[in-house]
């Protein structure tokens, strides 16, 4: 929890407009621990529900990214020099 805390707290004020709308979401198998959801609400003071089919969800918006490659271009691309991220 402390870690999510820390987190928000280092969130850019308009970064952070939108997850206060919106709320937190939880994805991989740790958001399946009992209560977990409920814990960092009540201690971040934002709305947290855990995704539909967490553990999938990484894997799947990997695939999402790898089948929109080409119309990602520029996202996954340094602006100034519009080349592919260093690895």
């Amino acid at each position: 929890v402390s870690a999510v805390k820390t987190t928000v707290e280092e969130t850019p004020p308009e970064l952070l407009a939108d997850i206060m709308a919106k709320g937190i979401y939880l994805a991989g198998g740790g958001s399946l621990l009992r209560g977990l959801d409920v814990l960092i609400q009540e201690e971040i003071k934002m709305p947290t529900k855990v995704i539909e089919d967490p553990l999938t969800a990484m894997v799947r918006g990997a695939g999402m990214v790898l089948e929109n490659i080409d119309n990602l271009y520029e996202v996954l691309t340094e602006p100034d020099t519009l080349e592919p991220p260093r690895q």
